[in-house]
């Protein structure tokens, strides 16, 4: 497996599933990396220029400055293949493929927009206080029908195609913002889908970094960084960190 010259440095606060992501990616394909763990829309100008949709994670190294999890982890998987986090064939790569595209929007849109960013984001962020009936409706109305096809796709034992693979992560990475929402998901309704979301998030490379992610979901956001050091995150030595939150072009209001 090769190895970069430097550690790559990723942007963007563990907080946020897809970050968690590419940082699980990069723990089990051995890939050193620092990270700026900026809270979403605290990025300056500079981090607009590195991402025009102002939206974490960027991952930089000697190569590429890219965005978007799903892109960062394909590079990552061209780059590193070994451990191969898609299956083998092609068939079942397009399904794997499939299923971390369901994760990342609907399933994202769902728990992160609708729930987390209500709950924990809009608080903290904007100041604004949470709207407990958005939040209700939505886990009344629209998190059944996405618990329902989670349930049909997940597998009974083990992971969907025999070893751990990106589908497999990029499922498991929302559900822990789920839970700092103060949202349960029923175990006896959905079991396979837990059970299914609880082997993956216990894969060390994800465990770690969750654990981090937990701390610092508790902590306030000036707070943050330092707390990350204390916890064994490796920092980047500069940040593109602003002073005040900004959104982006495709932010909710």
């Amino acid at each position: 497996m090769a190895t970069p010259p430097a550690p790559a440095t990723v942007i963007g606060a563990p907080v946020s599933p897809y970050v968690r992501k590419v940082l699980a990616v990069c723990a089990l394909k051995g890939v050193p990396y620092q990270v700026d763990p900026i809270a979403p829309f605290f990025g300056n100008n500079r981090f607009s220029e590195l991402n025009p949709l102002r939206r974490i994670p960027v991952y930089i190294d000697d190569q590429v400055s890219v965005s978007d999890s799903t892109v960062i982890c394909e590079y990552l998987e061209e780059r590193y293949p070994t451990p191969a986090l898609l299956p083998k064939t092609p068939a079942e790569r397009a399904r794997a493929r499939w299923i971390e595209e369901y994760a990342d929007t609907r399933v994202g849109d769902i728990f992160i927009w609708r729930i987390f960013y209500e709950a924990v984001v809009a608080p903290s962020v904007w100041q604004r206080p949470r709207d407990k009936g958005k939040i209700a409706r939505t886990v009344t109305e629209e998190l059944p029908e996405v618990m329902d096809q989670l349930e049909r796709l997940a597998p009974a034992s083990g992971f969907l195609f025999g070893a751990a693979s990106i589908a497999d992560i990029s499922v498991a990475v929302m559900f822990a913002n789920l839970q700092w929402a103060r949202v349960e998901i029923p175990a006896d309704r959905w079991s396979r889908t837990t059970g299914w979301v609880e082997r993956t998030t216990a894969l060390p490379a994800l465990a770690a970094i969750t654990r981090i992610a937990d701390a610092l979901v508790r902590t306030p956001l000036p707070e943050q960084r330092r707390v990350a050091e204390e916890l064994g995150l490796a920092l980047a030595s500069s940040s593109v960190q602003a002073a005040a939150p900004r959104r982006g072009p495709m932010t909710a209001p």
